[in-house]
């Protein structure tokens, strides 16, 4: 490009391509053209450069703008996806379970070996002393100046350490189930959201079908009463009907809002982010069984867990409270200095240092029957327990016919409600032409009208509804979400 030949900056649109010229005795000296035209003259350099700023950050700005436009539509497993990520209620159980891997490393350090120093200065008004034969003998200075580093190693603490870390590894798992627990009602949350919005969308295309069809029919009745063929009153009634079907969309319309926003709480993104779905097309009948549901639910229902779990930990905290049945042995060793200076170094009476090693036994045999007030304590808490387990797993088995129920009664209502939508469209279809016909009146076509609306919203609220059914079957189930994040690992392996 020395030559002066001119070349091209064509990572651009081609309508706004540039060309730069640049002579070959002045490597500064550029031109700006848009074709054939005259070029900027001499230092005209920061004018281009400029130029091509301004125009990438338009472009930018431009795509990112496209981008926002054309959001791509929410699937149900990206929903549950996002969910899982933001939800407060699942991290705060994803840190509780941090803190009980935090417990369970602080249980398994008390198995070692523990070091701890001293330090300490002692000012006496007088110097000890002893009498030997009447006469007195100094034995240390005013001033007393000590510390040591001591060991200790537990041998044995009747069986207290070594429960203490089960019942960290317990407690692990508690965490893990209330995690488990959150993700479940979460998902259940998402899917009822998700399939709120549709059903919303669907009521609100009902609500303009219906003002279309009524504003078609009032253009009718006009010009029947234009030519004298109805009543005055045969024309207020479908522009009655109107205005309300036109108010029934305004509320349509708000609906689909407040769903939006519902599950955009859900997934804890702004509430007046706009959002859209896809729609679910085709259902297939659930191939569940109320038996199957019950079994599962009885191994699964994080909270059953949780209750069994809890026992489990008792039963290691009744062993904990008797370990003070026995003694605890420890081995000691530990060194020391002792002086009158403040680094111990220096003792005109006796040795500046020392080490010793030495077993410690301490057995605590009389506490007026606390122990055995503790373990009867224990042993009546998890009867407490037994008896909420049995509470609990009565409320699950109800919950989950419960919610079976009426996932039957939903799918049967699909069928039902498909069925009168055809007949109610086909009514619609041969009144409104009919009434073209003028062999019957305006309230035979608004009473079709009202047919045809009410069997659309009863088939879409059957077809939805279904899907909400279902999801409170997997839910009271204990059914976990089979997706990308469904297969994290536990909080104890994570940490371990």
């Amino acid at each position: 490009m020395n030559d002066g030949t001119p070349f091209y900056v064509t990572d651009s649109p081609p309508s706004l391509l540039l060309k730069i010229h640049r002579p070959a005795r002045n490597a500064g000296d550029f031109r700006l053209c848009g074709g054939k035209g005259e070029g900027l003259g001499k230092g005209s350099a920061p004018l281009l450069f400029a130029a091509i700023a301004a125009f990438v950050v338009s472009w930018s700005v431009t795509i990112a703008f496209a981008q926002d436009a054309q959001e791509v539509p929410f699937t149900l497993d990206r929903a549950i996806e996002v969910a899982i990520e933001r939800n407060s209620l699942i991290k705060a159980a994803v840190e509780k379970q941090k803190a009980a891997i935090e417990e369970l490393k602080g249980a398994r350090a008390d198995f070692f070996l523990k070091a701890s120093a001293t330090y300490s200065y002692t000012v006496l008004k007088d110097k000890p002393y002893v009498r030997l034969e009447g006469i007195q003998v100094d034995i240390a200075d005013n001033d007393q100046y000590h510390w040591d580093v001591t060991l200790s190693q537990p041998l044995f603490t009747g069986f207290a350490l070594s429960t203490k870390y089960k019942m960290a590894e317990i407690g692990i798992d508690v965490k893990d189930t209330e995690k488990d627990q959150a993700v479940l009602d979460v998902v259940k949350e998402v899917k009822v959201a998700y399939f709120n919005i549709l059903l919303t969308k669907k009521f609100l295309l009902v609500a303009d079908e219906t003002v279309r069809q009524l504003e078609s029919h009032v253009r009718d009745a006009e010009k029947f009463y234009a030519q004298a063929m109805i009543a005055y009153n045969d024309l207020l009634k479908p522009k009655v009907a109107l205005a309300g079907a036109v108010q029934n969309r305004v509320k349509a319309e708000s609906n689909v809002e407040m769903a939006i926003s519902a599950f955009n709480t859900v997934l804890q993104m702004d509430l007046n982010r706009k959002i859209d779905v896809e729609d679910i097309l085709g259902i297939t009948p659930s191939p569940y069984n109320l038996g199957t549901l019950i079994k599962e639910a009885m191994e699964k229902r994080p909270e059953l867990k949780a209750v069994r779990l809890a026992m489990g930990h008792i039963d290691y905290a009744v062993r904990l409270a008797q370990s003070s049945y026995y003694p605890e042995v420890h081995l000691m060793g530990s060194y020391e200095q002792n002086g009158q200076n403040p680094e111990a170094t220096e003792n005109d009476y006796s040795n500046t240092h020392n080490a010793s090693i030495s077993i410690e036994a301490k057995w605590t045999f009389f506490e007026w029957g606390k122990t055995r007030a503790d373990v009867s304590k224990y042993r009546r808490q998890k009867r407490s327990l037994a008896e909420k387990l049995r509470w609990i797993e009565d409320s699950i088995k109800l919950e989950v016919k419960n919610a079976f129920l009426n996932l039957k009664v939903a799918e049967k209502n699909i069928q039902t409600a498909k069925e009168s939508l055809v007949q109610a469209k086909e009514n619609w279809r041969i009144t409104n032409l009919q009434y073209q016909q003028q062999m019957t009146t305006s309230t035979e076509v608004l009473d079709a009208r009202t047919f045809l609306t009410q069997a659309e919203t009863n088939y879409y609220g059957a077809l939805y509804g279904y899907m909400i059914a279902l999801a409170e079957v997997e839910r009271s189930a204990g059914k976990r979400w089979k997706g990308r994040l469904a297969g994290k690992q536990s909080a104890k392996n994570e940490g371990m």
